[in-house]
């Protein structure tokens, strides 16, 4: 149950941030694009909000439908989360103000918190496991 709700949170957040990036936090976005992308800032900003939609919303789909996908979008997920870290890299190194983060002290706070969201995809969509498995039928030595 509790992957299930932080898998369908998870979702919520990404549908969100994705439609961010279409409207009102375009802006906020843009900073962090780094320059040496050899891409169109703008392209960059809207393709990743549309592909933060249409994970948040297969993080949504998988939890009770297409459920034999789940460790494929976690997958998927966890890969988003690792490709869009330079940008939060960037960031932090150019002293950008995006999203309150208006110091150096919170830009560093919020590197730290791109392996967490790696975590939640991979062990909430049963990629991973963080706690041993027990074996219930194993007999005692005793």
């Amino acid at each position: 149950m509790i992957k299930k709700l932080l898998q369908l949170s998870l979702g919520a957040f990404l549908t969100s941030a994705g439609t961010s990036h279409l409207g009102s936090n375009r802006k906020e976005f843009l900073a962090q694009v780094p320059t040496w992308l050899p891409l169109n800032a703008d392209f960059v900003v809207i393709a990743s909000g549309l592909v933060e939609i249409a994970l948040g919303i297969s993080l949504i789909t998988t939890t009770f439908i297409f459920t034999k996908f789940r460790r494929q979008v976690g997958i998927t997920v966890a890969v988003f989360f690792i490709l869009i870290f330079p940008g939060n890299i960037n960031q932090y190194l150019n002293q950008i103000d995006a999203f309150g983060l208006d110091t150096d002290q919170k830009r560093l706070i919020r590197l730290f918190f791109q392996p967490l969201l790696v975590l939640w995809a991979l062990w909430s969509m049963n990629v991973i496991r963080l706690t041993k498995k027990s074996n219930k039928n194993q007999l005692s030595s005793r």
